[in-house]
């Protein structure tokens, strides 16, 4: 395995996968330093369970307000994120937080379209883009050469149901047309930066959590979140510079795009 990072920052952190990673980050035998744990609303009712996984590990975790859709409220997170990461940088970026409405191209509005959008796709874009300087100086100063979490990534929760190539299947009783459109716009901005950052030794990867039992997924889902972030970590983890901008399944496994 190449290493674990020593800071880390999850958004859409108060629930489901999201507070999952968190806790199996925090209570894990670890090295992480700082656990970045996001949310929009980091003191209502839905973020109690993360604010109780901050108080137990209180030197690890660090809870910060973060709106996705929100140019200000992304930059102040960035300067959050510096007071703490310093000199060591921003070791791993996790782009968890999204939105899904079951529609279809019929019954979605062009809102629809933009909430999605700026939620799934542009919401990634802006905080990737602003936290960039943190995962660059965590590149530089790694003692290590190869590519990893470890060093500095960029880690995109993506979904089977925006591969064009799977399309067919389970569209016609979960259409969710845009999330899929949205979804399949975090994919290519993913290929994307990985090809613009291979030179600064950021790795970019979209990952599929799997069909998971939260808010998102519903009750109906196979995969408890614990499995499924006891499976991400281990995939993250082990990512070399081979799965730069690759698709991947919770096993590690390609998908088609």
């Amino acid at each position: 395995m190449p290493g674990i990072p020593l800071s880390v920052l999850i958004t859409g952190a108060n629930r489901g996968l999201g507070l999952e990673l968190v806790r199996q980050m925090a209570e894990g035998p670890s090295p992480i330093r700082h656990l970045l744990a996001c949310c929009r609303d980091p003191d209502g009712p839905n973020s109690q369970a993360l604010q109780d996984l901050a108080k137990r590990h209180p030197e690890v975790v660090t809870v910060i307000p973060l709106d996705v859709t929100d140019l200000g409220s992304i930059l102040r997170c960035s300067q959050w994120v510096g007071s703490l990461v310093g000199a060591g940088g921003l070791n791993l970026l996790i782009n968890n937080a999204a939105i899904l409405t079951k529609d279809t191209m019929q019954t979605a509005s062009p809102q629809d379209m933009l909430a999605a959008f700026n939620t799934n796709a542009l919401g990634p874009f802006n905080l990737t883009k602003t936290l960039l300087p943190h995962l660059r100086t965590a590149a530089a100063a790694s003692e290590t050469a190869a590519m990893s979490c470890s060093k500095a990534a960029v880690i995109n929760i993506g979904s089977f149901m925006s591969s064009i190539n799977r399309t067919s299947q389970g569209y016609g009783s979960q259409p969710a047309f845009s999330y899929r459109v949205s979804k399949a716009a975090l994919h290519m901005l993913t290929v994307c930066a990985a090809r613009d950052f291979r030179q600064s030794e950021i790795l970019f990867a979209v990952l599929h959590p799997g069909w998971v039992k939260s808010a998102m997924g519903g009750e109906r889902a196979v995969m408890e979140a614990s499995e499924s972030a006891r499976r991400l970590i281990h995939v993250m983890f082990s990512l070399t510079e081979e799965q730069n901008g690759a698709f991947l399944n919770n096993e590690g496994a390609p998908l088609p795009w």
